[in-house]
């Protein structure tokens, strides 16, 4: 639970819950935006069924894709704003204002499935294809919380136990499988081998983090093709020795795995030298031809965003491109973007947004 001050206005500030599911780069966005706020919020954590899809689907009003032994307890009194993101947290949230007989607001971060007339406001990025609506904000890149000030905050903890590598020292970020891309061995060894000559060129050493969603034969790949000094840390579930952050509060140049846009959007508010390694195809432009599938899921995933309505398809090309074409990160294999930290505009804005529900 967070606090805050009353407001200018005397009255006591609105009470929030942030739905927190499965992604981290999810609730990520939710926190930031919860945090920007400055009003009290509790965290809801949400288990869900492996059925969850069909009974959301066939009733999209309900917890019944939810497990309520492992899931946070929803009671009264119930909240004046929930903050929710994700296909699986939308018949949650609706299920609240339900409860609540239409008085609590839904905010929704990211794409929403239900059409955006259920939700009171739609923070949304260009990789989604969201019309324009009164109650929807297009940003341009997924929200974070990542600020000089937060940074310090971790690196102390962390440079004792990275100091005997030497610089410049490249942080690693590792994401995962996202459709409609690959990111098995194959590819994890040819990410190893980029990253791996990239510091012996510069003579530093690599800062290498899995991720949730990091295949186990894709981080031994990476790992098997390192020759450089480096630290590799696999991520665990629960584990509160996690050293993203610090990673990114220590090292000189950052490399992304171009799957997660979250993971761009953090390392790109450093101001640091940012690379993206391309997993196939996204420097491209256009719709991706079937023939670019490389498995059934793959395969799956571009037929649907060709029948989908368009406010369900995505395209994280459009800010992969976006961050390239501004100079904020380059290609890894290619020269050096000229870096510069991204405006927290983005966060005031959707911050701001979400105020203004309230002023009435």
């Amino acid at each position: 639970m967070q606090g805050a001050p009353e407001r200018a206005s005397g009255r006591p500030p609105p009470s929030v819950w942030v739905l927190s599911g499965h992604k981290a780069g999810d609730n990520a966005q939710l926190l930031a935006l919860a945090e920007a706020l400055g009003w009290p919020f509790e965290v809801k954590r949400l288990a869900y069924r492996k059925t969850e899809l069909a009974t959301n689907l066939l009733l999209r009003v309900t917890l019944a894709g939810t497990v309520a032994r492992r899931s946070s307890p929803l009671s009264p009194p119930w909240p004046d704003l929930v903050l929710t993101a994700g296909r699986r947290n939308e018949p949650v949230a609706r299920w609240i204002r339900r409860q609540s007989r239409g008085r609590t607001r839904l905010v929704h971060v990211g794409r929403p499935w239900a059409p955006p007339k259920k939700f009171d406001l739609v923070v949304t990025t260009p990789q989604y294809f969201v019309p324009d609506r009164a109650n929807v904000l297009t940003i341009g890149m997924p929200l974070h919380a990542i600020t000089p000030a937060a940074l310090a905050k971790v690196a102390g903890a962390w440079e004792p136990r990275l100091r005997h590598l030497p610089t410049p020292r490249i942080a690693v970020l590792v994401g995962g499988v996202s459709s409609p891309y690959r990111f098995g061995a194959q590819e994890g060894a040819a990410l190893g081998r980029l990253v791996n000559a990239r510091a012996e060129q510069t003579r530093g050493s690599l800062l290498v983090t899995t991720s949730a969603r990091t295949p186990p034969e894709t981080a031994a790949a990476i790992q098997s093709a390192l020759r450089a000094p480096h630290h590799f840390h696999r991520w665990q579930a629960g584990s509160a020795d996690n050293p993203y952050r610090a990673f990114l509060a220590l090292a000189d140049e950052i490399v992304v795995t171009g799957d997660s846009i979250s993971m761009l959007a953090e390392a790109t508010a450093t101001g640091k030298p940012v690379f993206i390694f391309d997993l196939g195809g996204m420097r491209e432009r256009g719709p991706r031809p079937l023939r670019a599938a490389r498995d059934a899921r793959s395969l799956l995933h571009l037929i649907l965003m060709r029948i989908a309505p368009p406010r369900m398809r995505r395209d994280t090309r459009i800010l992969l491109q976006s961050a390239v074409a501004s100079g904020r990160a380059a290609w890894l294999g290619e020269p050096a973007p000229p870096g510069g930290a991204a405006s927290a505009e983005d966060l005031a804005r959707a911050a701001a947004a979400v105020r203004r529900l309230f002023e009435a």
